[in-house]
C-alpha cells in the first residue's frame, strides 16, 4: 500500500483545522465575560448551594447543558447556549472567590490561580499545536480518572476528610492539565471539527484546573489573620 501525500496534511485540512482553532481560542476568550459577570452576580448576591443537593443541580444543568449545546453546535445557537452555561459556570464559581476572599490574602490567592491556570494552558496549547503530536491515547486514561476523582468527591462530601479533599484537587490539576493536552491535539489533529464543542471542551478544562490550583493554594498559603 502506497503512501499518498495528499491523503494526509493536505493544505485544505490544515487551513480547516486551523480556522477551528481559531475560532476555538477567540470564543473561550469571549466566554470569560458571562463568567465574570456570573461570578460577580454571585458574590453580590452571597450565593450558596453546596452539599449533596448543589451537586445533583450543578450536573443536572450540566448535563443539560452539554445536551442542548451539542444538539445546536452547527448554528448560533450554539454560541448563545454555550455562553449561557459560561454565565451559570461563573455564579457557581462565586461560591469559591467567596471563601477565597475570607483569607486575608484572598485576592492574591485567586490571582496566582488565575496566572497558573493561564500559564498551564498556554504552555500545553502551545506543545500540542506546535508539536502536533496525537494525544488521543491518554483519553481512556483521562476518563477513568475523571470518574474515580468524581466518585471520590461524592464521598468526601459525607466524610470530609480535608486530606482526601486536598488529595482530589492535586489529581485534578493533573487530569484537567492532560485534558488541555488532549483536547487541543484533537483539533490540531482533525479528531475535533467543531469550534463549539471543542471550546466548551477546554473551557471545562480551564475553569476546573483553576477550582483545583485554588483549592490548592488556599491549603497551603491561606491566610486567615
Amino acid at each position: 500500500m502506497q503512501f499518498n501525500p495528499a491523503s494526509y496534511g493536505s493544505p485544505s485540512l490544515a487551513v480547516e483545522r486551523n480556522r477551528v482553532l481559531r475560532n476555538t481560542y477567540a470564543l473561550l476568550a469571549l466566554t470569560m465575560i458571562p463568567t465574570a459577570i456570573g461570578a460577580l452576580a454571585g458574590i453580590q448576591m452571597q450565593f450558596q448551594m453546596s452539599g449533596l443537593m448543589g451537586f445533583l443541580v450543578f450536573m443536572a444543568v450540566s448535563f443539560g447543558a452539554f445536551w442542548a449545546i451539542n444538539k445546536n453546535k452547527n448554528s448560533a445557537m450554539g454560541v448563545v447556549l454555550l455562553l449561557a452555561y459560561t454565565g451559570f459556570m461563573g455564579l457557581w464559581l462565586s461560591q469559591i472567590l467567596q471563601f477565597a476572599l475570607r483569607f486575608s490574602n484572598g485576592a492574591q490567592l485567586i490571582a496566582t490561580a488565575a496566572v497558573g491556570t493561564s500559564a498551564i494552558f498556554f504552555t500545553l496549547a502551545t506543545i500540542a499545536t506546535v508539536t502536533k503530536k496525537d494525544f488521543s491515547f491518554l483519553g481512556k486514561f483521562l476518563f477513568i480518572g475523571l470518574v474515580i476523582g468524581l466518585l471520590a468527591m461524592v464521598a468526601n462530601m459525607f466524610f470530609a476528610i480535608p486530606a482526601l479533599s486536598l488529595a482530589i484537587s492535586a489529581a485534578f490539576v493533573l487530569i484537567f492539565s492532560l485534558y488541555i493536552l488532549y483536547d487541543v491535539s484533537n483539533i490540531v489533529n482533525g479528531g475535533e471539527t467543531n469550534y463549539i464543542t471543542a471550546t466548551l471542551n477546554l473551557y471545562l478544562d480551564v475553569y476546573n484546573l483553576f477550582i483545583s490550583l485554588l483549592n490548592i493554594l488556599m491549603a497551603f498559603t491561606g491566610n486567615r489573620d
